[in-house]
């Protein structure tokens, strides 16, 4: 029996959006309420609304499905193209794209798009063999293999199986593993199309037999080792942070329900732009990112992004990204990049926002100064990031 497509309602980030009070289900409002508060605002019908419903988005961009016949879809404010180019940068996704082939029109298609490139690369793998690594194991054996445990065989010299500890070659790794749990949870997602659910599929099955099904943390993906012979399983990680960071726990129970799929757009912006900073760094200067500072032994702060000197280390700017577009900086902002600077002795703070304030910021305090400047997200990121580094330093940085 075919099921039935669920109905949609479509959201834009940070827009308030108002609906008929038949449209949404007062069971499917409370679900909204009780697990969603995080990602979406919602205003139940009543006088002050005119009997409608009003929901808006905090920031969260992507697919939820609230019921298996009820989907919210969260649109982005950036262009399409843009926010593939900016998972490009977080995620180090070093696919080659001929320039301006992108060909998304939505955030699902940029879904179904990587899913079904990780899908072709695992079952590409697979097909050359998948990497393989010797892990240690302990076994009673009928025949010596490998380091005999001394002490039980003297203790029980009756027993005809030895104690044997030895390394195995095995397909059964970490580095396998998390590939087959991200294909899983890619498969409940629900958001691709036939025939990408079906290479999905296919990839799980050729790791299906040879790796345990795991369940892993996106933090699983990062600061890998690789080399000569799993140096491929770099993108194929990158791939699967992308789709494990992003992919929220299911509200209800049983494996069968889908997945809601949610990027956080603050934290992408602030990923991005690190790993934009890092890849086009001006000369005389190296990127530290998520720096930890402690103010006591009870407080302690972490910076976004340090601009350092390279020859002596010292901190030129410290900088702080405000996935956000008010008329001017707030004083919450403005002191805490403050807090930031003084913490390393840095005279230097630039807060960095995706459109330009209506009343930016050009302040001094004490031997401190304190700016507010713009890294677009509305055209060329390339160019939006060249713009931004000669606002940041107009003496030393020019255009290519």
């Amino acid at each position: 029996m075919k099921r039935e497509s669920p109905q949609i309602i479509e959201l834009t980030e940070y827009q308030l959006a108002t609906f008929e009070r038949d449209a949404i289900p007062q069971s499917v409002g409370e679900k909204i309420y009780h697990n969603y508060a995080k990602e979406i605002d919602i205003e139940f019908p009543n006088p002050k609304t005119k009997y409608k419903w009003q929901l808006k988005s905090q920031g969260r961009v992507g697919n939820i499905p609230i019921t298996p016949q009820f989907h919210i879809v969260i649109k982005p404010k950036v262009p399409i193209a843009n926010l593939f180019g900016m998972l490009e940068y977080a995620y180090e996704l070093k696919i080659s794209f001929p320039k301006g082939q992108i060909e998304c029109e939505s955030l699902e298609q940029v879904y179904e798009r990587l899913a079904n490139i990780l899908a072709l690369k695992i079952l590409e793998r697979c097909r050359k063999g998948l990497y393989r690594n010797y892990l240690p194991k302990t076994e009673k054996l009928s025949y010596i293999r490998g380091r005999i445990d001394v002490r039980e065989a003297v203790q029980k010299p009756w027993d005809v199986k030895l104690k044997c500890h030895y390394n195995e070659q095995t397909g059964d790794i970490e580095d396998n593993q998390i590939l087959a749990w991200t294909l899983f949870i890619i498969g409940r997602s629900g958001l691709c199309r036939e025939s990408v659910s079906s290479s999905v599929r296919k990839a799980f099955h050729a790791l299906q037999g040879f790796v345990t099904l795991t369940s892993f943390k996106p933090e699983a993906c990062i600061d890998r080792t690789y080399h000569r012979l799993n140096q491929d399983y770099q993108l194929l990680h990158a791939l699967c942070r992308f789709f494990l960071d992003n992919t929220g726990p299911s509200h209800e129970m049983g494996d069968r329900e889908m997945l809601p799929f949610l990027i956080n757009m603050a934290s992408l912006y602030e990923q991005f732009v690190a790993e934009w900073l890092k890849a086009n760094t001006p000369k005389g200067f190296f990127v530290k990112k998520k720096n930890t500072v402690t103010h006591d032994q009870n407080y302690s702060d972490r910076i976004d992004l340090l601009l350092c000197d390279i020859e002596t280390g010292k901190v030129q700017y410290v900088l702080d990204t405000k996935y956000k577009a008010p008329d001017r900086a707030d004083s919450g902002d403005r002191h805490q990049i403050v807090a930031y600077a003084n913490a390393v002795n840095c005279k230097n703070a630039i807060l960095i926002y995706p459109e330009h304030l209506k009343q930016p910021l050009d302040i001094k305090n004490g031997d401190l100064r304190v700016r507010s400047l713009n890294f677009s997200l509305n055209d060329d990121l390339n160019e939006a990031g060249q713009i931004f580094l000669t606002s940041l330093l107009p003496s030393t940085v020019s255009y290519w």
